[in-house]
């Protein structure tokens, strides 16, 4: 990697000397090479933004769904990418870099395998479903060669508005921060979806994927857990404990459920209030995180940011799908030679998920410690 960054500066800086066309065919041959893993809809909707990058060439494309495979090279155009139904065949071949988006329960052993073929990686959240698949991705992200990125798909740490927002609160924008609160309400279901039978084999469970626990998660795991990344970041710590409850009201389909709130404790006696629901209205929809601290307030969301300090609301509005700027930032590092390796704060992040799981299901107090020991 390092020769190849070397060969990248020094074609760029003889581009005033060359034709533009020579210079065009240069960028595209020093172009990461990059394979998608995974491209269902969320694979195929990241794999459309990496491919817009100027950097990549997207080589490979790999898929249990020849569909799938055939869908995405149309959408990307992209006809000459190489195509696999084994990630391991892909992995075996010269790209450098890997996009992961498989289910949430396979990303373990996906991850494992990305890093001991040592290519970067940049894979979907969360790090697991489980503390046992966590703490074991915690072994693989400590154990991983230190010239690999290994990016997780949370966004909001790369975020411009969010970027923006910590900065102020970590100035001291708003005073000491003396409670947060977060909310993920959203409509995903309307309580009259069919009902599948239940899966008999693996093919199946791997339809019904999004349904089960086992393999999505919870929504607290797969979804919020968005909002308890950035929350984690923006505090500057973990939780220490939690206490919450949920149910499913419209829900009849798997073991998922569909509503929940959970009440995480912080050090230094900071406490964060989080709801989350999948059956608002269709027109309804609230994904923010709200610090209050002893001299103003700030509001993070995907698409601004604001403060209030007693002279009313500042809003700033975000240019564009943080996306876009967490995998353009992979691709930066990548080419620029700039490692990161953010496993262990990803796997934090799952586990604050995990936390509030343990708490809603058991319907009482859960501490770290408890949950830590648990798997």
């Amino acid at each position: 990697m390092e020769m190849q960054s070397v060969s990248r500066r020094n074609l760029l800086g003889a581009a005033a000397l060359v034709p533009i066309h020579a210079v065009r065919g240069s960028a595209q041959n020093s172009a990461i090479k990059v394979g998608l893993i995974g491209v269902g809809s969320r694979g195929t909707y990241t794999g459309r933004m990496m491919a817009a990058n100027p950097k990549v060439k997207i080589v490979a494309v790999a898929d249990v769904s020849a569909k799938a495979v055939a869908n995405a090279k149309e959408k990307m155009e992209i006809p000459e990418a190489r195509e696999y139904s084994d990630l391991h065949d892909l992995l075996a071949s010269d790209v450098e870099a890997v996009l992961i988006s498989t289910p949430c329960y396979l990303h373990p052993d996906h991850l494992e395998a990305a890093v001991k073929a040592g290519k970067h990686v940049y894979i979907e959240k969360p790090a697991a479903v489980d503390v046992a698949g966590a703490k074991r991705v915690m072994r693989i992200a400590d154990g991983a060669d230190r010239k690999l990125n290994i990016t997780f798909g949370f966004q909001q740490r790369y975020g411009g508005v969010y970027v923006k927002a910590k900065e102020m609160l970590d100035a001291g924008g708003i005073g000491k921060v003396r409670e947060v609160h977060g909310e993920f309400l959203k409509y995903a279901l309307s309580g009259d979806e069919p009902i599948p039978p239940l899966p008999k084999n693996d093919r199946e469970r791997l339809e019904q994927w999004k349904l089960w626990r086992s393999m999505y998660g919870e929504i607290i795991v797969e979804t919020y857990v968005h909002n308890l990344d950035a929350i984690n970041w923006f505090v500057g710590a973990r939780p220490l404990k939690a206490i919450g409850s949920g149910g499913r009201t419209v829900e009849r389909r798997g073991d998922l459920l569909d509503h929940l709130s959970v009440t995480y404790d912080y050090p230094n006696g900071v406490q964060m209030t989080f709801a989350g629901s999948q059956m608002t209205p269709r027109f309804y929809r609230s994904n923010k995180e709200r610090y209050i601290g002893s001299n103003g307030v700030i509001e993070t969301a995907r698409e601004y940011w604001s403060y209030n300090t007693g002279k009313g609301v500042v809003t700033e509005k975000s240019p564009q799908d943080l996306s876009i700027d967490s995998l353009k930032l992979f691709v930066d590092r990548v080419a620029e030679n700039k490692p990161e390796n953010v496993g262990l704060r990803a796997v934090e992040s799952t586990l604050t998920a995990l936390l509030g799981q343990m708490a809603v299901y058991q319907k009482r107090e859960v501490t770290w410690d408890e949950m830590m020991a648990s798997a």
